[in-house]
């Protein structure tokens, strides 16, 4: 039986392949106030806005491609149970192939009713517009969890981190809660690698750290399993 090998990846997991992060500098948060796109009164506020916003990053998305840290993570599944919990909306695991993605902060390419959150449809093409209804006759809304929301995906994540055999962190600071917190779960005394060029400013036992960006830290986070098996 394959051992379950468990991911948790954040924004700096996709910044290779050019998708801007909201933290680092020339991120997107110092163009944008977190509180005019990214929060249930902005979209009620002005949803024109917000849908741009969400657009413009789409029409990112759908210009890059899975970079060398995706695939190498594709590769670990001929030798691992692999299991990938995503603070990330884009679908960079899914186009490198990865085949369990859980995403804890919704998926960019998706909409939702804005009354009822189990009505969630494929958006066609880049855009959202205002007018987009769903089943009910409401606007549909970015499938984004907003700050302030609940982050429902944790309900199916902690089961998931509690069965690891070893457990990864990759481009995540590991400073956003809950998310943050999925690490808590891991089974006592597992391994746990941390790739990120800077290191995370938490305090994690048994943490071997890969001091490296997404594509070159998966390469050798692939050698460090061979010598460990």
């Amino acid at each position: 039986m394959k051992k379950k090998l468990v991911i948790l990846s954040g924004a700096g997991m996709s910044q290779e392949s050019g998708i801007r992060t909201f933290r680092d500098m020339g991120g997107l948060w110092e163009e944008f106030d977190v509180m005019d796109v990214a929060t249930p009164e902005a979209w009620a506020r002005n949803p024109v806005l917000v849908m741009k916003f969400y657009n413009d990053r789409r029409k990112q998305l759908y210009e890059s491609e899975p970079n060398a840290g995706h695939r190498g993570l594709v590769d670990l599944e001929k030798d691992f149970e692999v299991h990938i919990i995503t603070q990330n909306v884009d679908d960079l695991h899914e186009r490198a192939g990865s085949s369990k993605v859980l995403h804890l902060h919704g998926e960019l390419k998706k909409a939702r009713s804005s009354v009822d959150d189990s009505l969630i449809y494929d958006i066609e093409g880049c855009e959202l517009k205002f007018g987009d209804l769903c089943a009910k006759g409401s606007q549909l809304r970015p499938h984004i969890v907003w700050f302030g929301e609940a982050v429902p995906a944790m309900d199916d994540a902690i089961p998931i981190v509690e069965n690891a055999d070893i457990l990864v962190v990759i481009g995540t600071s590991l400073n956003v809660y809950p998310a943050a917190g999925l690490v808590n779960y891991s089974p006592k005394g597992i391994p746990i690698y941390v790739i990120d060029p800077e290191r995370p400013q938490v305090s994690i036992r048994n943490v071997a750290y890969i001091q490296e960006k997404a594509g070159k830290g998966v390469e050798l986070l692939k050698e460090k399993l061979k010598e460990r098996t």
